[in-house]
């Protein structure tokens, strides 16, 4: 698509972003919702966390969207508001996964759901970051690594 035919929908940059980042969005959560429960946890875990993080062509161009948006929003007030929705909405992803491993007993004893909820974001936040800026220094198998070692360390 021509940069003029951009301009016809878009009228500033930020706009441009703004949809692609509500597009990724949306795309990202109706492939969570459409995740079925296996019955196993921890592969479900690794199931929605794989959903997050650049491990095929979509789901890279998606992290690479969300990077591009995270770094225009820091600077961009009108940005702002979407940033922390999405932001928002992924830590309550993974308050949502902590809790529910603590209701079923499957972590270690001393599991701090709130400090974990942002430990489990921040790693993943940081595959994204490392996956989409050096992909040769992280590949997707290595990704797929440090979350299962991330879930030992939590889990029984």
């Amino acid at each position: 698509m021509s940069l003029g035919s951009l301009r016809h929908y878009f009228v500033t940059h930020s706009e441009l972003i703004a949809f692609s980042m509500r597009l990724v969005a949306d795309r990202v959560e109706r492939r969570l919702r459409s995740k079925k429960r296996t019955g196993d946890i921890r592969h479900d875990i690794e199931t929605l966390i794989a959903e997050l993080v650049p491990l095929d062509e979509e789901r890279a161009a998606e992290c690479e969207v969300w990077f591009a948006f995270a770094g225009k929003a820091v600077a961009d007030s009108a940005l702002g508001a979407l940033l922390r929705e999405v932001h928002d909405a992924l830590h309550a992803l993974f308050r949502q996964i902590t809790d529910e491993l603590i209701r079923l007993n499957l972590t270690k004893p001393d599991i701090d759901p709130g400090l974990e909820a942002k430990r489990m974001h921040a790693m993943v936040d940081g595959l994204v970051v490392h996956g989409v800026t050096c992909p040769e220094r992280l590949t997707r198998q290595q990704i797929r690594e440090v979350v299962s070692y991330h879930l030992d360390r939590i889990l029984r």
